[in-house]
């Protein structure tokens, strides 16, 4: 039987995205921030960015950042995951899967893990404000 353990929520605060054609747009991550019982944690640097590829109605997401925990521990992650565009008037939810990848100790244990989120975007003329809770799948 599938569990979902909360492993924490998270804010992330995009850029207005740079449309580069084909479908597909950049947007610079400004400003993340996870909290949760098991590790605390905002954006470490400013190489973060979140890719999307529009097919029809769908969005198909890409991101990719690197995070500080309030303890100085480095943390990759990566996720993927799908956007539908069709139901706006239900609110735009992103579905996502993230991983994790650490070398510190301390936070060893999230590379074994597999994680799956659900975000609400909040769109504003300044970028776009995702709200996300993640579980981790056990």
């Amino acid at each position: 039987m599938l569990e979902l353990i909360p492993l924490c929520t998270a804010v992330v605060d995009v850029a207005p995205p740079h449309a580069v054609g084909g479908g597909r747009s950049v947007g610079d991550i400004r400003s993340v921030t996870l909290d949760g019982e098991r590790m605390k944690a905002t954006l470490a640097g400013a190489a973060a960015a979140d890719w999307m590829t529009v097919s029809g109605a769908i969005g198909t997401i890409d991101v990719r950042m690197t995070l500080r925990t309030d303890d100085g521990a480095l943390i990759y992650v990566t996720y993927g995951g799908r956007l539908n565009l069709a139901d706006r008037a239900n609110g735009l939810h992103a579905l996502v899967a993230p991983v994790f990848e650490t070398g510190d100790e301390r936070y060893a244990w999230l590379n074994a893990i597999q994680a799956v989120g659900k975000g609400r975007l909040t769109p504003g003329p300044d970028g776009t404000r995702i709200d996300y809770e993640f579980y981790e799948v056990r």
